[in-house]
């Protein structure tokens, strides 16, 4: 599986932003996906997981209600909606996707996209 995230830039704090994940090769319908993030100086973070039929999601505790994942099977894509964006939220956001079950470690992963960054400000 190739994927390709974008989607990222730099937004004012308490903007929105949606980044995407686009997959080629093979079709994301069987894998679990997530979106993680890694700040500079920082380890690579989960944000979101979900299941590879959609029906069920996962959140960090620090994007909870600010962040949405969907994704959609037949356009071979993932999404990750962001709103509420604070300064903490700045980093490079990457997608995976792997066999599942989705969770929280970055070793639950086998595919990865090449980050798109993004950059919120005070």
């Amino acid at each position: 599986v190739q994927l390709q995230a974008s989607g990222g830039g730099f937004v004012q704090a308490g903007g929105s932003l949606r980044l995407s994940c686009k997959a080629s090769r093979r079709t994301l319908r069987n894998y679990d996906m997530g979106w993680f993030r890694q700040a500079p100086g920082k380890e690579r973070d989960f944000v979101a997981g979900i299941s590879r039929s959609g029906g069920s999601t996962d959140y960090a505790e620090s994007v909870k209600g600010r962040f949405t994942i969907s994704r959609d099977n037949a356009e071979n894509t993932m999404t990750l909606q962001m709103s509420s964006l604070k300064p903490e939220d700045t980093a490079v956001y990457y997608c995976a996707a792997g066999p599942g079950p989705y969770g929280s470690s970055w070793l639950d992963y086998e595919y990865w996209g090449q980050g798109t960054q993004v950059t919120v400000s005070s």
